[in-house]
């Protein structure tokens, strides 16, 4: 199914309006912290309840949400089955595989490995949506992909000799299909005649009820930590990490298209690691930084192009 020449011709230089630059950078500067906090829960409690917790918290935090907006909670059968596509593959799929990810390789690498969510969002949305994929897309994605080699190279320097790496790389490349299936449907026309918050509200208490039965069948009964600093991340995780960040995203994906929206994992990992570099004292290479300055470079390319990709 092809976009419409109305809605390419709106979304001509989409970055450049503050209604979806704000936003863009919103998410990035967001989802580059929780990079941390995740990494800082994966000894409380067990991954799938660690999930679970964060996605019962960002459940209710946006059926609040929707209900402020006054649009009740009904929808379509369409919209339902949808709302439990995304479920499974986003709040479910997507971030039980993060979390065991990380359990194998540092956040760093994760972070920088999500940052070529870009590439199946932009194939699956040419395959499923006719999104036109530009050659300025192209030539963007190359240099952002030299880039996060460089990263990569840099993050595997600091890897634990004893760890699973390529567990861990299976783990990723899982969440990173899962999310990219989920991002897909999300640009998709039955989705976009669902309202944003309240499709995400539905979604997220799927992928809850499917994160609960997982955390029981796996690790048994819940698990309750009792610092108070798991807490704090959780809803940081739950409120700020996805309350925030997920209906911002998923309208840069309506707006800009799966393959342009992705490019805020490019940002993300950049982001994570001058985080970590005021509170970890991260020490940047020459590697890290030359992957950093390609990979933004390669963004901008990309998402200076006239048509969507």
């Amino acid at each position: 199914m092809s976009l419409s020449p109305q809605l390419h011709h709106r979304r001509r230089h989409a970055l450049l309006r503050p209604e979806v630059a704000i936003p863009f950078l919103l998410v990035a500067l967001i989802w580059g912290s929780t990079w941390l906090v995740i990494k800082d829960q994966l000894g409380a409690a067990p991954p799938s309840w660690s999930v679970a917790y964060r996605f019962a918290i960002a459940t209710a935090g946006m059926a609040l949400l929707a209900a402020r907006q006054g649009t009740g909670f009904r929808m379509t059968a369409s919209g339902h089955l949808f709302a439990l596509g995304i479920g499974l593959s986003q709040f479910f799929g997507n971030f039980n595989f993060v979390y065991r990810a990380e359990l194998h390789l540092t956040s760093g690498i994760v972070a920088v490995l999500f940052a070529l969510l870009m590439v199946p969002n932009a194939l699956l949305g040419r395959v499923f949506l006719g999104v036109t994929v530009t050659g300025r897309f192209l030539i963007g994605t190359v240099i952002a992909l030299g880039g996060i080699t460089l990263l990569l190279a840099h993050e595997s320097m600091a890897m634990d000799p004893g760890t699973s790496i390529e567990l861990g790389l299976v783990f990723t490349v899982l969440g990173i299909l899962a999310a990219s299936i989920a991002n897909v449907m999300q640009a998709s026309e039955t989705a976009r005649k669902q309202p944003i918050v309240l499709l995400l509200a539905w979604a997220m208490a799927w992928g809850t009820l499917f994160d609960i039965t997982l955390a029981w069948s796996v690790s048994g009964p819940p698990v309750i930590p009792v610092e108070p600093r798991y807490w704090a991340g959780v809803a940081y995780l739950g409120l700020i990490g996805s309350v925030v960040t997920f209906p911002l995203y998923f309208k840069l994906i309506r707006d800009l298209g799966p393959g342009r929206a992705a490019y805020n994992g490019v940002l993300v990992p950049v982001v994570a690691m001058a985080l970590s570099t005021v509170f970890e004292n991260y020490q940047w290479s020459r590697l890290a930084i030359a992957g950093a300055v390609l990979a933004l470079l390669g963004m901008l390319v990309a998402l200076r192009g006239r048509q969507i990709d």
